[in-house]
This record gives C-alpha cells, sequence and structure tokens, in this order.
C-alpha cells in the first residue's frame, strides 16, 4: 500500500489551470489516467475536445462547466461525465479555489492494462523466470518481472483481444 500526498505547492500550470498528474507512479497499473485540477478565482480552462473518455470530480467549490457551448453549474461532490470529442472547460467566476480530479481513458489503454495483467500473471506462475533463478533460490526472475521485462510480446495484447482495434 503507498500513499501519494498532494504536493500543492509544486502544481503545474497547464491548461489554464494548475494541476498535478496522476502518472508516472510506479506502483500504479491502471487502465486510465488522471489530474489534480485547481483553477484559481477568474482561471478559465483551455477548450479542448480529445478521443478519450473522461469524468471529472467535483471535490471542492463551485464553478461551471461548458461543454459544447452549454453552461452548467458544477458544485463539490458532482460527477460529470464527458464523452469523447465534446468540447469542454472549467470556468471559475468563484471568489474561492475550484479543484476537481479528472480521469480518462480509452480502448487502447485498456488494451494496453489488461496485456500487462497477462504478462503479471505468467510472472506470478513462474513461467518467465528463468530456471536458474528458481533454482538459486535468486529473486532476479522475479524482479525481471515485476519491472516488465520477463514477459513475453503476447503479453502486450491478449488473445482475446487481438485484431480489435482500439
Amino acid at each position: 500500500m503507498e500513499i501519494r500526498r498532494l504536493d500543492r505547492a509544486n502544481l503545474t500550470r497547464a491548461y489554464g489551470l494548475d494541476s498535478a498528474r496522476l502518472l508516472p507512479w510506479p506502483v500504479l497499473n491502471a487502465p486510465f489516467e488522471g489530474a489534480w485540477c485547481v483553477l484559481r478565482p477568474g482561471d478559465v480552462s483551455t477548450a479542448h475536445t480529445h478521443h478519450e473518455h473522461e469524468i471529472f470530480i467535483a471535490m471542492r467549490g463551485r464553478s461551471t462547466l461548458v461543454v459544447d457551448d452549454e453552461r452548467h453549474e458544477f458544485t463539490e461532490g458532482d460527477i460529470a461525465h464527458l464523452p469523447p470529442e465534446c468540447i469542454h472547460q472549467v470556468v471559475n467566476d468563484d471568489a474561492e479555489d475550484f479543484e476537481y480530479y479528472g480521469i480518462w481513458w480509452d480502448s487502447a489503454m485498456s488494451v494496453k492494462f489488461i496485456g500487462s495483467l497477462e504478462g503479471q500473471r505468467r510472472c506470478d506462475r513462474g513461467s518467465v523466470a528463468s530456471p536458474e533463478a528458481e533454482l538459486s533460490g535468486s529473486l532476479e526472475g522475479q524482479r525481471r518481472c515485476d519491472r516488465g521485462s520477463g514477459a513475453s510480446p503476447e503479453a502486450e495484447v491478449p488473445r482475446s483481444l487481438e485484431g480489435q482495434v482500439p
């Protein structure tokens, strides 16, 4: 178990807001990406669109979520789903910071995640660690699995997903 603390003093300014990205995080293997986002009073995030699905979880404060030119009140405790290709931005007209967590995913992220699980299952069964490492009691074979370098290329895309377009 590992807890990552939000470092408010070192947020990165991008897309008209301050944020901290979820990845990279070596202990996390997930089929999604995310970011803690802070809009200061008067901030407006950059309007944009993308192919991923996305959800916003309002954590603190109030704002306006603009999606395809429609304005929606968005306040602490709300969750919004943003479908792919919608144009969206967040506006903070309030006197306080607005904080939310954004999570996005697409089928390619899912395929990569499933492939990594297939590779890890092979490592867990011991089929990837070298016989020498198993006989000597060395942990090197397991370390190769943990780093991902021991998984076979087939582990990248599970057979159940072969031929599917992400």
